[in-house]
C-alpha cells in the first residue's frame, strides 16, 4: 500500500493492522520469496473473517503479488535488488556448527525452522549429526488446531504462527522425525494448507460430526500435501518412535525460555504478552544485562541458541545480510527504552532465528552471526549479522539449554 506521500509500505510479516507498519523496500522484493504476502493476505482473513477458497485464496495472493511488483518495479523505478553494495567484512570470534539454511517459502513458520536449528547445532557441536522435518512439526501442529477448534465449538485460534516454545511443546506431545524422512521438501505453503484445514474444521463443527469423521479427512488432506508418515524412525541402524527420537534430540524441560522486559518482576517467570504466544507459555524474566550474558555463553559454549525479536527497523536487511540501528542507544538507560519499545509497538514480535556466532566488524562493533530461514540469496549464504545494540534492544525472547 502507498501512504499520502507516495512511499510504499507494508505489514510486517507477523504484525497485525493493529500495529506499527513502517517503509520495508526489502520487504517487497523478498514478499515473493522469503516473506510472503500469503502471510498477510491469512492476517487480512483472520481481521475480516473473509470467506475465501482455496482457489480464491491464491487468485488473491497472485493479484496482490502483481499489483505490489507493478508499483514497486515501475512506479518507483525500484530494479531487483542486488549485492551491488561493497559487501561488509567480519572478523569472526565463533562460529558453531550449522545445518544447511533452509527456505520457509510462502510460510509462517519461522520460529520451527529457527529452534530446531538451534536444536541441529546443539547437537552437531555434541558430534552428532542431524537434522530435523519442519514438516512433521506443521503436522503435528494442524492436527491439534483441529481437534481444538472442534472440541471448543471454533472459538481456539487457528493458525501455523508460534514461538520458539511453540516447537517444543509440539515435538514432546506428537515427537520428531529426520528431515529425509518426511516432508516434500520446502515449496510448500503451510498458510494456504492451514486454510483449507480450517475449513473442513469449520464444516466439522457445523455439522457436529464428532472428531474421526473429519479427523479423517483433515489426515488425508495433510498426507496428501505434505506425506504420509511412518511409525519409525531409522537412524544410525537404531530404531525409535518419534516420541522416543524427539526425547533423544531435545529431553522435557532441556531449553529454559527467556525475556527481559520490566513490567514484571525480575526472577520470575511470566506469560509473555504476545499475540503469537496463544499457548500462554511462560518465560524466565531476567535484567537486559544477564540476558546478554547469558546468550554470550551460550554461544561461546557452543550450545544452540533460538532468537526471537523484531525485523521491522529499516536497519535490517536480508539483501545486505545486515542488522542494525540507526540510533546508536549505547547502554545507558536501554533497558527502559527497550520497555518504552516494547509497550507503543515499536518492538513487536516479528521473526525467529538460530544464533550460531559472533563477530565483529572493521570497526569494532560487535555482531551476533544468525541462521534465518529466507534461502541462501544474501552475502552471507543465508546469515545475518546483526548488531549487539540491536540485539539489546530488539530481542522479545531466546531458548537456550537450562544449564546456561
Amino acid at each position: 500500500m502507498t501512504n499520502g506521500n507516495g512511499n510504499i509500505t507494508v505489514l510486517s510479516v507477523r504484525q497485525t493492522a493493529s500495529t506499527k507498519i513502517k517503509t520495508q523496500p526489502w520487504i517487497l522484493y523478498y514478499a515473493g520469496k522469503a516473506l510472503c504476502l500469503h502471510c498477510i493476505i491469512n492476517r487480512i482473513y483472520d481481521l475480516t473473517k473473509i470467506k475465501m477458497t482455496p482457489y480464491l485464496h491464491n487468485r488473491y495472493a497472485g493479484i496482490i503479488l502483481m499489483m505490489t511488483m507493478t508499483i514497486v518495479f515501475h512506479g518507483c523505478g525500484m530494479e531487483k535488488p542486488g549485492h551491488g553494495d561493497e559487501q561488509e567484512q567480519f572478523t569472526i570470534d565463533v562460529m558453531n556448527k550449522y545445518t544447511p539454511v533452509r527456505n520457509q517459502g510462502r510460510s509462517c513458520n519461522c520460529w520451527a525452522y529457527a529452534m530446531l536449528s538451534a536444536i541441529e547445532t546443539e547437537h552437531l557441536m555434541r558430534g552428532d549429526s542431524v537434522c530435523l522435518s519442519v514438516a512433521y512439526v506443521m503436522r503435528s501442529l494442524l492436527r491439534d488446531n483441529y481437534r481444538n477448534y472442534y472440541l471448543t465449538g471454533g472459538k481456539t485460534t487457528f493458525t501455523t504462527r508460534g514461538m520458539g516454545q511453540t516447537l517444543i511443546n509440539l515435538i514432546e506431545r506428537h515427537g520428531a522425525v529426520p528431515d529425509y524422512s518426511y516432508g516434500y521438501g520446502e515449496n510448500i505453503n503451510y498458510t494456504v494448507l492451514c486454510n483449507r484445514v480450517r475449513m473442513l474444521s469449520e464444516a466439522a463443527v457445523r455439522h457436529r460430526a464428532g472428531l474421526k469423521l473429519y479427523g479423517k479427512k483433515v489426515d488425508d488432506m495433510i498426507d496428501r500435501a505434505l506425506g504420509y508418515p511412518s511409525e519409525h524412525v531409522f537412524m544410525y541402524g537404531a530404531e525409535y518412535t518419534p516420541g522416543e527420537f524427539a526425547r533423544s534430540v531435545c529431553a522435557p524441560g532441556e531449553y529454559e525460555a527467556i525475556t527481559s522486559f520490566t513490567h514484571h518482576k525480575f526472577y520470575n517467570r511470566f506469560v509473555l504478552e504476545t499475540e503469537d504466544n496463544w499457548e500462554r507459555n511462560t518465560f524466565y524474566n531476567v535484567p537486559l544485562d544477564t540476558m546478554m550474558s547469558l546468550i554470550d555463553n551460550a554461544v561461546r559454549k557452543g550450545h544452540g541458541v533460538c532468537w526471537e525479536g523484531d525485523i521491522s527497523e529499516p536497519g535490517f536487511s536480508f539483501e545486505k545480510g545486515i542488522a542494525k540501528l540507526d540510533e546508536d542507544y549505547g547502554k545507558n538507560n536501554i533497558q527502559e527504552i527497550r520497555q518504552k519499545h516494547f509497550e507503543n509497538y515499536e518492538t513487536t514480535d516479528d521473526h525467529c532465528m538460530a544464533i550460531v556466532g559472533i563477530g565483529r566488524d572493521r570497526k569494532g562493533t560487535r555482531y551476533y552471526i544468525m541462521k534465518n530461514s529466507w534461502g541462501t540469496d544474501n552475502p552471507y549464504n543465508g546469515l545475518m549479522y546483526v548488531s549487539e545494540n540491536y540485539v539489546r534492544m530488539k530481542t522479545v525472547a531466546v531458548y537456550m539449554p537450562k544449564e546456561m
